[in-house]
């Protein structure tokens, strides 16, 4: 492949990635409001659906998002990917979300078709699987974005049980004492127990209000505690005492699992280690000698870093199924 053209296809791409990049910056500024006038804005809208109700519908979303989500619709794929952003507290619709990955895609092709410059079917080899890399990195960061937040709200929880029912023993009902959670309690405590609040305020049972926050954060703990909260409305009870049995367990839960963490940290270090150990040294080895290792990537030679890679991702999921152990 002529030097010329490789300089086209690279300007026309990077072209394209600035005008993704400039379209959901834009959008992500045309968003910003005041944390007040959200609030107001969602005590007096419409709720279709109170599971996403973090994510609201804005006419200035950019016209290209709108499309794209119109494209994917009601499929099983944007409602997954719904589903996670909001997990992930991501105020972000579905369209916009595609455009990130598609964006990250292209950046991620662009910078694979520069380490493998030196001929036309090594630039393309890496610059698709670069690509495919790119297109999952914005996928696990938001995975990892929520399960620190769940992390961090069941962390909460114990503390929180305990603040719920020293206000139901001081004689608050049990949606005053939510609204002291919410006003009280850091985030993400605050901010789950405030959209619990708001959709009982825009009328939706206490009961939905609190199966659409276990929907949001998925836990044990969690489903715990609103299990014993709709049990005790339903046949009474003192739910003071109750929580404190509750928030008790969980708390020593946490305590159990947070040792357990320590325990097999120096585990899971080494298995990232381990796992990224041959990869940055090869890619390392290709920038610096490609002439070198451009002879790995031609039939039948090239089945061994296909193999090689397939028994790393193998070797990577057995040590975490190894250090992952429930309480």
């Amino acid at each position: 492949m002529s030097g010329q053209l490789l300089s086209i296809i690279v300007a026309a791409m990077v072209f394209c990635s600035i005008a993704l990049l400039y379209l959901g910056i834009r959008s992500a500024r045309a968003r910003a409001a005041t944390p007040e006038m959200e609030d107001r804005l969602e005590r007096f809208g419409q709720l279709t659906d109170p599971f996403v109700s973090g994510q609201p519908e804005r006419e200035s979303r950019s016209m290209l998002a709108v499309q794209v989500e119109k494209a994917v619709g009601d499929r099983g794929f944007s409602v997954l990917t719904k589903t996670a952003l909001v997990r992930a507290d991501l105020r972000m619709t579905v369209g916009e979300w595609i455009l990130v990955r598609i964006g990250s895609a292209l950046v991620f092709f662009l910078l694979g078709m520069f380490l493998g410059r030196s001929s036309l079917f090594v630039a393309l080899l890496f610059g698709l699987l670069m690509a495919g890399l790119g297109w999952m990195v914005p996928q696990f960061y938001l995975s990892y974005r929520a399960k620190r937040r769940q992390k961090l709200f069941v962390n909460q929880l114990g503390d929180t049980i305990s603040l719920m029912a020293n206000s139901l023993r001081a004689g608050y009902s049990l949606m005053q004492t939510m609204e002291l959670v919410a006003r009280e309690s850091p985030a993400p405590m605050s901010e789950e127990f405030g959209r619990v609040v708001r959709e009982v305020g825009l009328g939706i049972s206490p009961n939905q209000a609190l199966n659409n926050l276990l929907r949001r954060i998925p836990s044990e703990d969690l489903d715990l505690l609103i299990s014993a909260i709709n049990i005790q409305h339903e046949v009474g009870g003192n739910l003071g005492q109750i929580l404190d049995i509750i928030g008790e367990t969980i708390r020593e839960r946490v305590r159990i699992q947070g040792e357990i963490g320590v325990l097999t940290a120096q585990q899971q270090l080494s298995g990232y280690v381990i796992v990224a150990l041959p990869i940055v040294l090869g890619l390392g080895l290709f920038a610096m000698n490609t002439s070198y290792m451009s002879q790995m990537l031609v039939w039948p030679w090239i089945c061994m870093p296909i193999a090689a890679g397939i028994l790393e991702l193998v070797g990577f999921l057995v040590m975490r199924k190894i250090i992952a152990i429930e309480v």
